[in-house]
Formats: structure tokens, sequence, C-alpha cells
């Protein structure tokens, strides 16, 4: 692993003298940082290939600072290397220092970097539909440098293949090499128009629901199954499927029409629920809510780009509590 970038060579600078702190300091550092690429990759040859020197530069530097601290840092015969009990306490502790070292720098950099270019993004249809589009001009003006294209689908992509820089996805996610976060959460809800209600009347329980129409969403052609609790636990509960899409929108728009009783995103339909346009039906029955995250690419620093745009996104989800509502 490399640590930190620091200037190798018989001195930090030779203009200084043996007293001046600063390089005698630095000096002591590119010691630290010969003896940990040894420590961790075993040999002053591959150590060497790491850091840019000779094995036998590494080998001084490694030498030099046991001198320094009077102790052997590691067993040595003509065929092995391996770190004394003084070198494995010391590794330990100059290993977190010098992460900390780079953490630190990279935070600095960071901070005066701008996030520009193209940053390709892929979300779910809805999503991108009723959550990334409206809010994506303040991102844009934020900054200027900086190109969005948003790819809409809900099927699995693969990052790396598709040149994509971020995935949102709604709900659980398998094991994964990529990276995460949790964005927020969406609770599933079952609404109706109120003049759908006026003519069919509300349903209570789940088993006067079964009994009304519903408008499903389909997923490869299959409805998916309405997840809801009663006195027996949480369970699939089986609508009249009268009407069936594979579109979020589409769906919440036949509801709003009086086509039927649906379970959805309450992202979908919050604007319509606070309007009066649908009213929400067998609340206490609702199970809980299903995560939203951001899949990324694993990178040793995350380009700005990326960063600027997962704290914009965690931005728009982050006013919901784990039932949904607003804060």
């Amino acid at each position: 692993m490399r640590l930190l970038r620091v200037v190798h060579g018989t001195r930090a600078c030779g203009a200084c003298s043996t007293r001046d702190v600063y390089c005698a300091s630095m000096d002591r550092l590119g010691n630290i940082e010969a003896f940990v690429q040894t420590a961790e990759t075993g040999s002053f040859n591959a150590s060497a290939k790491r850091l840019g020197l000779t094995p036998s530069a590494v080998s001084r530097r490694v030498a030099q600072l046991e001198r320094e601290l009077g102790v052997a840092l590691f067993h040595r015969t003509t065929r092995a290397l391996s770190l004394s009990e003084d070198g494995r306490l010391f590794f330990g502790r100059c290993r977190s220092v010098l992460r900390e070292l780079e953490d630190a720098a990279e935070a600095v950099q960071r901070s005066r970097a701008r996030p520009a270019g193209r940053l390709r993004v892929d979300a779910p249809v809805v999503v991108g539909q009723l959550v990334l589009a409206p809010a994506l001009p303040k991102l844009l003006a934020r900054y200027p440098e900086l190109d969005v294209e948003l790819v809409l689908s809900n099927e699995l992509t693969n990052l790396a293949a598709e040149g994509i820089d971020v995935v949102i996805r709604l709900g659980d996610l398998d094991d994964s090499s990529l990276l995460k976060r949790r964005l927020g959460i969406a609770r599933m809800v079952c609404c109706a128009a109120p003049s759908y209600l006026e003519r069919h009347g509300t349903p209570r329980t789940l088993k006067e629901l079964e009994r009304h129409d519903g408008v499903v969403f389909v997923r490869n052609g299959r409805p998916l199954p309405w997840r809801l609790r009663d006195e027996d636990g949480v369970r699939d509960v089986e609508v009249r499927a009268r009407v069936r899409t594979d579109q979020g929108v589409l769906l919440r728009d036949l509801l709003v029409a009086g086509a039927g009783v649906g379970w959805l995103f309450d992202f979908i339909v919050d604007a319509d629920l606070r309007a009066g346009r649908l009213v929400e039906v067998l609340a206490d029955h609702a199970v809980a809510g299903r995560p939203i995250h951001a899949l990324y690419l694993a990178h040793r620093n995350i380009p700005p780009k990326t960063r600027a745009f997962l704290d914009f996104a965690a931005s728009l989800f982050e006013r919901r509590d784990g039932s949904g509502n607003r804060r």
C-alpha cells in the first residue's frame, strides 16, 4: 500500500545542515516510510520498487532508523527478512501515523478541488424523473464545470463496463465489491383517489383489500407482490390486478384518475397525498421502509465530481425519517 509520497535520497535536502530540525524530520519520515514499505512487502527489493529507489538505498534508510532507535527492527538472514518484536510494535504505530498524514493531505487537496467533467449517473426511472431531474439545476448551478448524463434504468448495471460513475438503487443490496452510501429510506404506501374510494369504499383490512381493483407495478412481466402486515405478521397480499404497468409515474397517474388502489414508494405520491388527490389507506398495515443506496466503484481517492453528487443525492432523501415522513 502506498501511504505517503516522501522525497527520498541521501538527505531530504542537501543544502541543509544536520542541525536543521525540518530536514531531520523529513529525513526521519522518509526512513519510516522505507521501513513500513519493507515490512509490508517483506523485502528490500519489493519496497524499493514501490518507492522508486534502489534496494541498497532502502536498506540504508532502515539501518539509519534502527541506529536512531537503538533497536533491530528486522531479523535478517541470507534468505529471509522478518520483523523483530520491537519491529512489530513500531510497524503498527508507524503505519497508523502515515495513514493519518495521507488522510490529512488528501482532505486538504479535496477541499481545493472543484467537481468538473462529465458524471454518468444510473438511476431507477421513477427516481430520475421525480427526484433527481427536478433538483439537478441546483447542482449544475453550484458547479459550473460539471456535466451530468442521467441514464434511467430499472435493471442492474455493470458500472465499469458501462462507464457509470454512480448507480442509485432501491431496496436491500446483495454483497458487492462496489462501495455504497445509504442515502435515505423510502416507505411503501397504499393509496387511492377519493373518487375511487367513494365508489368502492375504503379497505380496512387486508381481506377487504383483496376484493378491490388493484393498479399493480410489474417487473420483468410479473406483478410485484404487495408486502403488508396483519395480526399474523408480514405477508404478500394478492390483489385483483385490473391495470398493470412497469412505470411508476404512470401508476401514480392511474391512481389519481381513479383506476383503483396502488402500492408504491411514498416519494412518488407525496405531492398528491398532500394535495388530497390521493388518500393513504391501510397505514397501520405498512411495513418498514426500504433503503436507498448510491453505489460507486472503489477508488483510493473518490473523484470530486462523484463526492459532490453523493452529497447532493443524500440531501434529497435525508429529510425523510424512518417512517418516510418529511422532517
